[in-house]
C-alpha cells in the first residue's frame, strides 16, 4: 500500500509510524507553515517518537495526494472541510481516504464522513478508524483492539487485512453512523470524566459511563444508526481511554477546565457538544449530560450545580426509552 498521512500531530504521525512498520510505502503531509512538522523534520522526531528514514515528507498537497492510493487523515474535525475542499481539486478518483479522527461539524451537525462526500462526491471511498489506543501505550508496545467502519464491508475488510496487527487488533463495523456518533459522543463523556476527577468525585464515573452509554445510544437510533454499536469499541470501548488514562486530552481538559488551568491542547469534546446540543434539539432526544457539558464550558452553569442537575432529573425507569 502506498500510503499519505495528513496531519503530523500525535495521532497523525504515529499512524505514519505505525504503517510504515508494517511495511507500507508512508509520505506523512503537513502545512507549510506547521510547527510540528519542521519539528519532526529539523529534530528527526518529536517528543513522543523518531521518525524513521523512510518516511516521507512534504507540504505539497498535489504530491501527498499523487503519492498514494489510500489517505489517512488525523486533523481536527472542525478543519476538515477546509482540507476536503482543497483535496478535491486534485486528481482523487479511485483513492480511499480514511479519517482516523472523530468529531461533528459544527454549524451542519454533518459526520465526518458526510463532510468528505459533499466535498469530494462520489469520487472517492470513505472508511473511519477509531477506538481506543494511546501512542504512549502503543509505543511501549501495549496493544489494544479498535474498528474500522465504511458504508462498505468489502472496503472495511480490505483495510483491516491490510492494517491489523497483534499490536492493533481490527475489528470490522457495520454501522457507520453508531460508529462516528459514538467515537465522538465518548469525547464528551471524557470532559464529564475529567470534571468528576477535578471535583474529586471519581465514584460517580460508574455512573457517567452507564448513563453517557444510554444517552448516546438513543442518538444514534435517531439519527437512523443501531444501538448497540454504542456498547463496542467506538464509544464504550474507548471509555478507559478516554475517560480514565492521563494521556486523555479530553479527560485533562475536563479537570483543568474545573481547576481554571489553560488547557492549550486538542479537546475534541469540546466542540463536538456543540453540535450534539444541535441534534438533540433537530431529533428530540434528551442529552442531558451533554446539555450540561456544554453549559458549564459555554454559559458559565457551575459545575457542582450541573452535576447536582443531573442527579435531580425526575425519577425513572433505568432503561426507560
Amino acid at each position: 500500500m502506498n500510503a499519505t498521512v495528513l496531519g503530523c500531530g500525535r495521532w497523525g504521525t504515529y499512524i505514519a509510524h505505525y504503517l510504515n512498520t508494517k511495511g507500507h510505502n508512508v509520505l506523512l503531509w503537513g502545512r507549510k507553515d506547521s510547527p510540528r512538522l519542521k519539528e519532526l523534520i529539523h529534530s528527526g522526531g518529536n517528543e513522543y517518537m523518531p521518525l524513521d528514514k523512510h518516511i516521507r515528507t512534504s507540504t505539497s498537497l498535489e504530491i501527498a495526494l499523487n503519492y498514494a492510493d489510500t489517505v489517512f487523515i488525523s486533523i481536527s474535525s472542525q478543519h476538515l472541510r477546509n482540507l476536503a475542499k482543497a483535496i478535491s481539486q486534485y486528481k482523487i478518483d479511485g483513492k480511499t481516504i480514511v479519517l482516523c479522527m472523530k468529531g461533528i461539524e459544527n454549524n451542519t451537525g454533518l459526520r465526518l464522513t458526510e463532510v468528505i462526500k459533499e466535498e469530494c462526491g462520489d469520487a472517492v471511498k470513505t472508511a473511519v478508524w477509531v477506538g481506543p489506543g494511546h501512542v504512549q501505550n502503543f509505543l511501549k508496545g501495549i496493544p489494544s483492539c479498535m474498528i474500522i467502519d465504511s458504508n462498505s464491508e468489502e472496503l472495511s475488510k480490505f483495510l483491516v487485512g491490510q492494517l491489523s496487527s497483534n499490536l492493533i487488533r481490527l475489528y470490522y463495523g457495520h454501522d457507520l453512523i453508531g460508529t462516528e456518533i459514538g467515537a465522538a459522543a465518548k469525547n464528551i463523556v471524557g470532559i464529564a470524566a475529567g470534571m468528576l476527577d477535578g471535583l474529586g468525585y471519581h465514584s460517580l464515573k460508574g455512573a457517567l459511563m452507564a448513563r453517557g452509554a444510554s444517552e448516546f445510544s438513543k442518538m444514534v437510533v435517531a439519527m437512523g444508526g443501531q444501538a448497540q454499536t454504542i456498547y463496542g469499541l467506538s464509544h464504550l470501548g474507548d471509555y478507559e481511554a478516554t475517560l480514565f488514562s492521563p494521556y486523555s486530552h479530553n479527560r485533562k481538559f475536563g479537570e483543568d477546565f474545573v481547576h481554571g488551568n489553560k488547557f492549550d491542547k486538542l479537546a475534541e469534546g469540546a466542540t463536538t457538544v456543540k453540535s450534539f446540543v444541535m441534534l438533540s434539539k433537530k431529533y428530540n432526544i434528551e442529552l442531558p449530560i451533554a446539555k450540561v457539558i456544554y453549559s458549564v464550558i459555554y454559559e458559565n452553569l457551575d459545575i457542582r450545580t450541573g452535576i447536582m442537575e443531573l442527579f435531580s432529573r425526575p425519577l425513572k425507569h433505568e432503561f426507560e426509552k
